[in-house]
């Protein structure tokens, strides 16, 4: 059996419009290989827009 927390890696994601990087978070490195790209609210913005993961 696989240990806990493995195959995780830390992540940072990064608002398209403003460029910073607000937010941390995890991804499973073998089930997604892509890119993660989730739509979230942006205190700096003040509404919500695409994030995608820097790495």
């Amino acid at each position: 059996m696989a240990k806990k927390g493995e195959n995780r890696e830390a992540i940072d994601l990064q608002c398209t419009e403003c460029k910073n990087i607000r937010r941390r978070s995890e991804k499973n490195k073998k089930n997604t290989t892509d890119k993660l790209v989730l739509n979230l609210y942006c205190p700096v913005c003040k509404k919500h827009t695409e994030h995608k993961e820097k790495k």
